[in-house]
């Protein structure tokens, strides 16, 4: 069972305003990964559900976040169906990422109050998964519509809240333009959490980019407000 509900942890990622997320088939080396972003501030993290048994890393995984690291929202990504959601939730994701709207999902996680995030690439798909009581709207692939989608679909809509993933990097100038665009937060993989820090295990380095990155989306925030 989910530790935190679906308001919980829109209102968390609209604060932190990013989601570091990778995936591991090693839950030692995922442990430490958990605990240098949590370290360098992060507070919501998505587990990317793309390898065989990944369900059992991320059960070790949330397991250790719940004992070790207070405040942390785990919850998952790359889920493609409800049944795959649904052993997630057994496993207590606080959260469940897709890289598609689908209507199995939404009832499952609705049902338990756990936050949603479809990912959508039209108006009528963001309009659908808003029916169907989605809080926080995953735009993917983030670096094929660009900022500039944000913007125009904030016009008619401005109450949609949108989360890109893929294109986005801890630069600056990357970040200002998703943010000033209208985004509510913004999910960043390999340019945040490469596969260089996994392989060294530099989790020192690893730490203070998480950091250094929810300083500079801080202070655009603050520069836009």
């Amino acid at each position: 069972m989910a530790k935190y509900s679906r308001i919980e942890v829109a209102l968390e990622m609209k604060k932190i305003g990013m989601i570091p997320l990778f995936y591991t088939s090693n839950a030692e080396l995922g442990k430490k990964t958990l605990k240098a972003c949590y370290d360098g501030g992060a507070r919501i993290i998505e587990f990317t559900s793309r390898g065989d048994f990944a369900f059992e890393v991320f059960n070790e995984l949330n397991k250790y976040a719940l004992a070790e690291l207070p405040g942390m929202m785990l919850g998952v990504g790359s889920i493609t169906d409800g049944a795959a959601a649904s052993l997630y939730l057994q496993m207590g994701a606080n959260f469940i990422v897709t890289p598609v709207l689908r209507e199995d999902i939404a009832i499952i996680c609705n049902r338990r109050k756990v936050l949603w995030a479809p990912g959508c690439g039209s108006l009528t798909e963001i309009a659908k998964a808003e029916e169907l009581g989605c809080e926080i709207v995953k735009l993917f692939p983030g670096d094929i519509y660009g900022p500039q989608f944000i913007k125009a679909i904030k016009g008619p809509c401005p109450w949609t809240s949108i989360m890109p993933t893929g294109g986005v990097s801890t630069d600056k100038e990357n970040l200002k333009k998703w943010f000033e665009a209208g985004a509510t937060c913004v999910g960043i993989g390999s340019q945040l959490i490469s596969d260089e820090i996994l392989k060294t295990q530099d989790f020192k380095k690893l730490e203070n980019i998480i950091k250094n990155t929810l300083e500079t989306i801080h202070s655009i925030r603050v520069q836009n407000s």
